[in-house]
C-alpha cells in the first residue's frame, strides 16, 4: 500500500514562508510508519519552493482593487497583485498518476484556502481514480460541502493520527469504515459521521518524520528551521479562534525528556533553529520553566535559535520566564494585545491586562528582545475610539506593531453565532480581505489602521540612539538616509501637507483612496509620542496636524 500526503498550492496576496513547514503531515506520516511499517508513506509540500504566478482574483474579493494600489516601493506598502503559490494542479496530478498511489491525503487547514485544496483533488480524481481524504481546520468544520463536491471520499475530524492509521487499515483490509474513528464520509447521498475517540496520547507519538525534505529545505535567515509542537490543545476561551475544535480545550503536554529528545534528534541532522508552532507554549509556567532550563542544559546558550511565530500569552510571562526565553535562544517575542478595551476584551473571552502587557513589553525590550505586538483590527462590537486607543497604547511601547484585520474563523464562537457562513465569507476568513463592515467599524476603517500601522512601525526604525526626537527632526534623519527611507520622509511630508496618503509606483505617485485622513490625524492627536526600537522616542507636537505642514 501507498500513501502520499500533500500540502496544497495556496493562493494570496502574499506568502509566509517561515511557517510552511507541514508539520501535522510529518506527523501523520510517522504514526503511519509506526503502526503500519509495511506501508510506503511519502509527503509533498507543493507549496514551498515553487515560486509563484500571477492569479486571478476571486469574485468575492475584487472590492479590494479600490483598497491596494500597484505595486508600491514605500516603505507604507501593503499588497497588490494577487498570486498563486505553489505548483499547478495539473502538474501535481501529473505526478499523483505516476506515482500511483492508493490513498492521498490533503491538508486542508484553513478556510481561505479550500478552493485550492477542492482544485487540487479535482485535478487528481481527474487524472487518477484514488481515494482522497482531506483532514485540518477546514476538514473539521466543514466536511459536508467537500465531501458532497464530488473530489473528496472521507473527511478526518480533528486530529489525524489515528483516524488515518485505522483508515488506512480499513482501506488495506477492506474492513469497515464504520469502525474508523472521528471519519465522515458519504453512505449514498448523506454524509455519515463515525463515533469519536480520543487520540494516541501525545508521549505515544513517534516524532514527525522530515525524511522527505532535505535539511535546508525551511530556513530562519541562514538557519536550517524545524518546527515543533510541544503541546497541544488551549484551554482559552477567545470568541475569536477555532482551534479548540481541532486540538481540543484541554492543555495536553509532552514530558519535557520527549521534546528535550525530538530536539536532540533534530540538532543531529543539522537543524539549528526551532519554532514551537504551540498555541500556549507558556500556559503551565512550571512546565515552561523546566523545558527551558533543560534546553539550556543541553544545548547551552546561543548554540540553537529559538521562536514561537504562533506567539505566546503575555498573561504567562513574568521576568522568569523571558530571561530563560533569551537564554535558552529566543529573540524575537510575538505577544498580542488584541485590544486595550476592558469592555471588547470581556466580549472576547480573553483575559486582559493593559498594566501587564506594557510591564511585559518594556522587561523584554530590556532584555535585547525583537518585540512585535499584536492589534485585531475591527472586532465585532469594538468602536472605532476603541481601536484607536490600542494604537496609541502600542505605539508609546518599545514594539514593533503587528496589525491583524478581524476575519471569523468558522466553528468559533463569533462564527457560530452567525449561523453557517456564506460561501464568499469562507473566502474571506484571511487577513488580506481587510475585515468587514459592521455597525461598529468599516473596512475603510480597518485599513486605515492597518496602514497607519506600517508608518507608525517606519518610524519605529528610526536610530535616534535612545535619545528623544520631535517627528520634523525624525522625518529630516529620514529623508537624508536615502532609498526607501527618503521615499518615506516625501510622502509623509505630502500626507501632512496635502492630507493624502500616496503609494509610489513604478510610474509615479498614486493616491490610495482608501486612507482616511481624518481618522489618521484624530488618531495620531492622541499619540503624544512613538516608542523607538532603540529605546527612544519620537515626539509628536499638539498642533503639527492644524499646521498642514511639516516646514
Amino acid at each position: 500500500m501507498k500513501i502520499i500526503l500533500l500540502a496544497p498550492p495556496a493562493r494570496d496576496f502574499y506568502d509566509t514562508e517561515l511557517r510552511l513547514m507541514p508539520l501535522g503531515l510529518c506527523y501523520l506520516k510517522a504514526a503511519l510508519v509506526k503502526h503500519l511499517p509495511e506501508v510506503r508513506v511519502e509527503v509533498w509540500d507543493r507549496r514551498h519552493g515553487f515560486g509563484r504566478r500571477t492569479a486571478t482574483l476571486p469574485k468575492e474579493l475584487e472590492y479590494l482593487k479600490a483598497f491596494y494600489p500597484p505595486p508600491d516601493r514605500s516603505p507604507f506598502c501593503s499588497f497588490s497583485n494577487y498570486f498563486h503559490f505553489g505548483a499547478q494542479f495539473e502538474d501535481i496530478a501529473e505526478e499523483i498518476k505516476r506515482a500511483k498511489p492508493d490513498l492521498v491525503g490533503i491538508s486542508n487547514l484553513f478556510s481561505a484556502y479550500h478552493r485550492e485544496a477542492l482544485g487540487l483533488a479535482s485535478a487528481i480524481k481527474a487524472a487518477l481514480p484514488v481515494p482522497i481524504v482531506m483532514g485540518g481546520h477546514h476538514a473539521t468544520v466543514d466536511y459536508e460541502f467537500l465531501l458532497k463536491s464530488g473530489h473528496v471520499d472521507f473527511a478526518v475530524l480533528g486530529e489525524g493520527e489515528k483516524p488515518l492509521v485505522e483508515l488506512a487499515k480499513a482501506l488495506r483490509d477492506c474492513g469497515s469504515l464504520e469502525k474508523v474513528p472521528n471519519l465522515a464520509f458519504l453512505k449514498g447521498r448523506e454524509v455519515f459521521l463515525t463515533g469519536k475517540e480520543p487520540n494516541y496520547p501525545l508521549e505515544e507519538l513517534p516524532f514527525p518524520d522530515f525524511s522527505d525534505f532535505p535539511t535546508g529545505k525551511y530556513r530562519l535567515g541562514r538557519l536550517p528551521l524545524a518546527q515543533i509542537a510541544a503541546t497541544r490543545g488551549c484551554p482559552a476561551a477567545c470568541s475569536f479562534c477555532s482551534v479548540a475544535k481541532v486540538f481540543g480545550k484541554a492543555h495536553r503536554r509532552r514530558s519535557v525528556e520527549n521534546v528535550i529528545s525530538e530536539m536532540k534528534l533534530r540538532v543531529g541532522e543539522g537543524y539549528r533553529a526551532f519554532d514551537f508552532e504551540d498555541d500556549n507554549l507558556t500556559l503551565s509556567k512550571s512546565w515552561a520553566v523546566e523545558l527551558l532550563g533543560a534546553i539550556i542544559s543541553e544545548f547551552g546558550e546561543g548554540e540553537i535559535a529559538l521562536g514561537a511565530m504562533n506567539g505566546v500569552s503575555y498573561m504567562a510571562l513574568d521576568e522568569e520566564l523571558l530571561k530563560l526565553m533569551r537564554q535558552a535562544g529566543f529573540s524575537h517575542l510575538n505577544i498580542a494585545l488584541v485590544t486595550s478595551s476592558g469592555e471588547a476584551s470581556r466580549k472576547t473571552g480573553r483575559d486582559f491586562s493593559q498594566e501587564r502587557f506594557g510591564e511585559v513589553a518594556k522587561a523584554a525590550h530590556s532584555m535585547g528582545f525583537r518585540t512585535v505586538a499584536y492589534q485585531i483590527l475591527g472586532l465585532p462590537g469594538e468602536s472605532v475610539g476603541n481601536m484607536a486607543e490600542t494604537f496609541a497604547f502600542l505605539a508609546r511601547l518599545p514594539v514593533l506593531m503587528g496589525a491583524s484585520p478581524f476575519y471569523l474563523a468558522p466553528g468559533s464562537k463569533l462564527a457560530d453565532e452567525l449561523g453557517p457562513l456564506a460561501r464568499e465569507e469562507m473566502v474571506r476568513c484571511r487577513l488580506t480581505a481587510m475585515g468587514r463592515d459592521l455597525e461598529s467599524s468599516k473596512r475603510e476603517d480597518v485599513f486605515t489602521f492597518f496602514t497607519m500601522t506600517r508608518i507608525v512601525n517606519f518610524i519605529k526604525g528610526l536610530s535616534t540612539g535612545g535619545q528623544t526626537v520631535a517627528l520634523e527632526q525624525a522625518i529630516d534623519l529620514f529623508e537624508k538616509k536615502g532609498g526607501r527611507d527618503e521615499i518615506g520622509a516625501s510622502l509623509l511630508k505630502r500626507l501632512f501637507g496635502e492630507r493624502k496618503l500616496y503609494a509610489e509606483t513604478s510610474s509615479g505617485t498614486v493616491e490610495i483612496v482608501k486612507f482616511d485622513y481624518q481618522l489618521f490625524a484624530s488618531t495620531f492627536r492622541n499619540i503624544e509620542f512613538i516608542k523607538t526600537q532603540d529605546g527612544g522616542s519620537v515626539t509628536i507636537p499638539k498642533d503639527f496636524l492644524a499646521r498642514g505642514s511639516l516646514e
